[in-house]
């Protein structure tokens, strides 16, 4: 079984979040902090949106910040986000292939399925696992076992294919082979996501021959 994150990985959406921040934090006055980028970078939403409570202390209970956090996104998901370069190449091949895959996301359900349903790619899908639904973050080595359970498939009979350098960490140790996926968002920690996979590429063009 193939497992591929949405978020930088599938779909060039990194940006959108860095632009969802500015327009949010905008609003109130208020600065990102590099601390803050990586923090909610590496949540999922809710969790994420605690923080945010917290850390700028907020009088927006972590529901409205969600909502708003949704509403910016929203169209950016449904309408512009383009895929990655490769990615439908890689995918049409596997597919033809007869190969498993799923998709394993940190990214709030309603997006990635309005980022699923703009680029037709549900059929390529054994289904779609959301970490949200379980409580945890992609950072956890649990939600992979979790989803290979999910699948009926034993951790080490998968694949993660990931952008996220924690997140390549936390499959690993759940047993999954991992490839790591470049992506700018991440382009400071490409060492993190090269010594936390099994294979590292550039684009997902290269991962044609995948085994």
């Amino acid at each position: 079984m193939i497992f591929f994150d949405l978020d930088g990985t599938l779909i060039d959406s990194n940006g959108v979040w860095l632009q969802v921040d500015h327009a949010f934090l905008g609003r109130r006055g208020l600065e990102i902090t590099p601390e803050y980028t990586y923090t909610v970078g590496h949540s999922i939403f809710p969790v994420a949106a605690q923080f945010t409570r917290d850390y700028y202390r907020l009088e927006d209970s972590r529901e409205e910040i969600m909502a708003e956090w949704r509403s910016l996104a929203y169209d950016a998901y449904a309408h512009t986000i383009p895929l990655k370069p490769g990615a439908r190449e890689l995918l049409d091949k596997l597919a033809a292939e007869g190969r498993d895959m799923a998709l394993l996301t940190a990214s709030l359900p309603e997006l990635a399925k309005a980022a699923v349903t703009r680029h037709d790619l549900e059929p390529y899908f054994q289904g779609l696992f959301f970490a949200q639904d379980v409580g945890l973050e992609k950072k956890n080595p649990q939600v992979y076992r979790i989803a290979a359970e999910r699948f009926r498939v034993s951790p080490a009979a998968c694949i993660l294919v990931e952008d996220a350098p924690h997140n390549c960490a936390a499959a690993k140790a759940a047993g999954f082979q991992v490839v790591g996926v470049y992506d700018d968002f991440y382009k400071d920690s490409w060492d993190k996501v090269v010594a936390n996979s099994h294979r590292a590429v550039r684009s997902l063009s290269e991962l044609i021959d995948l085994p």
